[in-house]
């Protein structure tokens, strides 16, 4: 029985919403102690549907909702393979009845591939259309890193998700520009990590797509699920299979300023290429490290079949 034929747990929660002014503020301040060059501008979106980022809808809303589902722990230290969702359902659960257009990251249907994969959801789903464009990464012969189109109507996915949802429309959005990294700290994290530390008592979150234009970055792709228990980092590490994946890379994603009582994931976003993709950690080229990304606000969040227990590994 998969986890859609039960009564799903959902939590609700009314983000704090400061404006895109406040935000461009906060983050500007760490993205240059981070990089070389920085511009961050509050601009109207430009049509992702065209390239390069080609995705499934063409802005990121005039407002935006979070959806987590699942987490770590239904994955550590063995899978429980039973965690399947499918997002259309998740949608008429929560009342989104027009267009919704849904970007984000998390595990794959493996029941569609009979493995298990990372996922880049990208799809819109309205009453009268499907438009899927998700991707799917996988471990193959010889460790090579296999990425394919989700099946069309297929829109399930497995054991955690952090997904952003609009309906799709063009609207003020952040747009964020940086080469050359000097800091530590990867483009996610260090916007992530300004907000937790700005907004200390106050959730905050965003979703949205960035392009790694120039470099390369360490990903990873989760292999076959693991019939050993994945009890420490180290296990999970030597599990995981890593990459160093080259520019041009689309991620989608999202970050918040705390895991708070929800036991959030702070940061999460996968990216993919012309024939790979995974899980994005950071870039390994940081002389020639080039991102561009559009964000968006987040008014709320629903944070959906939330584990009764959490652990303390495995969220970066």
């Amino acid at each position: 029985m998969s986890s859609m034929d039960a009564n799903l747990k959902i939590t609700e929660r009314k983000l704090f919403t400061p404006t895109l002014e406040q935000i461009k503020d906060v983050i500007s301040l760490a993205l240059l102690k981070n990089f070389a060059e920085v511009s961050v501008e509050i601009v109207e979106c430009p049509d992702l549907t065209k390239a390069p980022f080609t995705l499934a809808a063409s802005g990121l809303g005039s407002t935006g909702t979070l959806i987590e589902i699942g987490g770590p722990a239904f994955l550590l230290p063995l899978a429980q393979k039973d965690k399947i969702y499918d997002i259309q359902y998740i949608l008429k659960q929560l009342n989104f009845n027009e267009n919704a257009f849904v970007i984000g990251a998390g595990a794959g249907p493996w029941p569609q591939l009979s493995r298990n994969c990372e996922m880049m959801m990208n799809l819109v789903v309205s009453p009268s259309e499907l438009k899927n464009e998700t991707r799917l990464a996988w471990v193959g012969n010889e460790d090579h890193c296999v990425l394919q189109k989700s099946e069309r109507l297929d829109t399930r996915f497995a054991i955690l998700a952090n997904l952003y949802v609009s309906q799709g429309e063009c609207g003020r959005v952040l747009k964020v520009h940086v080469k050359k990294r000097i800091g530590k700290l990867d483009f996610i994290a260090t916007m992530q990590n300004a907000l937790a530390t700005h907004y200390k008592n106050q959730l905050v979150g965003l979703g949205g797509t960035f392009m790694l234009k120039n470099g390369k970055a360490k990903q990873h792709v989760m292999p076959d699920f693991s019939t050993t228990p994945l009890t420490t980092e180290k296990s999970l590490n030597e599990w995981l299979h890593f990459y160093e994946m080259a520019a041009p890379l689309i991620a989608v994603g999202t970050f918040v300023s705390s895991e708070s009582d929800l036991d959030l994931r702070p940061q999460h976003f996968h990216s993919y290429g012309n024939d790979e993709g995974g899980h994005y950690h950071i870039d390994t080229t940081p002389e020639t490290a080039e991102y561009l990304g559009y964000f968006n606000i987040a008014n709320d969040l629903y944070r959906i079949d939330q584990p009764l227990t959490s652990v303390d590994f495995g969220k970066d």
